[in-house]
C-alpha cells in the first residue's frame, strides 16, 4: 500500500502531517491518493470527517493542520485566520539575497496581463501583504548562486511568499509560474514540458517547504516541524565544518 503522509501528530481532535511535494490539497480526477483531504479520510477510516486548517500549494510540502470533526474546525481556522499561529518557511531562491534580513511589503491582487488565471502580481491596488524573510545561507552551485532563507508570512494571500520573492528578483527554485517565465507553466499544465524547460528549473517541484507552525508562549507552547524532503535537502551543499 503507498504510504498516505507522515504523521507529526494526533489527538482526539487534531491531525498534523507532513504534505509531500506535488500533492493537491483537494480532490483532483485522480483515485483516492491523488489529494491530501482523500487521504486524511483513508487514514482516518471514519473515525471523523477531516476538514483542512490551512492550505498548501500543490509543489509546496510542509505542514498541515486537519481538524476532525466540524467545531474543531471552527476553533483552528479562528486561530489561523486571527494571526495567533505563527509559520516558518524554507525557501531556496535564485541570486545572493541581501540584506541578511528584511521585510517584503507589498501589495497582491490579479494580474491582469497574464494568461494564467490564478497568477496574481505586485499591484498598487492589491490588498496588504508583508512576508519577513532572514539569510541561512548563501552559496553557489554549477557556477550558479542561491539563498537558503527562513521565510515567516504576515499575512496570508495567495502565492505570497512565491510573489513577494520573485518581486524583490530571487525567484524560488523551481517554481514554473513565477519563476520569469510563464509559458513553463502553461506548458506544464498542457503536458508539453520539454527537456529544456526542465532543466532551466532545476528542480521538478518549487523549493518552498512549510516547515514549522507555532501558538502559546511558555509552558503553553506548542510546536510541530516537519522536516524538508530529500531532494529539498540534497540542492544544498553540505554543511560547513
Amino acid at each position: 500500500m503507498e504510504k498516505l503522509f507522515e504523521v507529526i501528530h494526533e489527538d482526539d481532535a487534531l491531525l498534523v502531517v507532513n504534505k509531500p511535494a506535488g500533492l493537491a490539497c483537494h480532490p483532483t480526477k485522480g483515485d483516492a491518493y491523488s489529494s491530501l483531504i482523500s487521504r486524511t479520510r483513508l487514514h482516518l477510516a471514519g473515525r471523523g470527517v477531516p476538514q483542512l486548517i490551512n492550505r498548501l500549494d500543490r509543489e509546496t510540502s510542509g505542514v498541515v493542520l486537519v481538524a476532525k470533526e466540524a467545531l474543531a474546525a471552527r476553533l483552528w481556522r479562528r486561530r489561523w485566520e486571527g494571526g495567533e499561529i505563527e509559520k516558518v518557511y524554507l525557501a531556496i531562491v535564485h541570486g545572493s539575497v541581501a540584506p541578511d534580513e528584511a521585510v517584503i511589503d507589498a501589495p497582491l491582487g490579479r494580474d491582469e496581463g497574464s494568461r494564467v488565471a490564478i497568477k496574481d502580481i505586485v499591484r498598487a491596488d492589491g490588498a496588504p501583504a508583508q512576508t519577513g524573510f532572514r539569510v541561512l545561507r548563501r552559496f553557489d552551485r554549477d557556477g550558479k548562486s542561491f539563498s537558503l532563507l527562513e521565510v515567516r508570512p504576515f499575512s496570508g494571500r495567495k502565492h505570497q511568499i512565491r510573489i513577494h520573492l520573485a518581486h524583490a528578483g530571487h525567484p524560488i527554485v523551481g517554481d514554473k509560474l513565477y519563476g520569469g517565465d510563464e509559458r513553463i507553466y502553461l506548458d506544464f499544465v498542457l503536458g508539453r514540458l520539454s527537456a529544456e524547460q526542465q532543466a532551466r528549473l532545476l528542480l521538478h517541484n518549487h523549493a518552498l517547504h512549510a516547515e514549522s507552525v507555532r501558538w502559546g508562549e511558555g509552558s503553553q507552547e506548542v510546536r510541530f516541524e516537519a522536516r524538508a524532503e530529500s531532494w529539498f535537502l540534497e540542492f544544498l551543499p553540505p554543511d560547513p565544518a
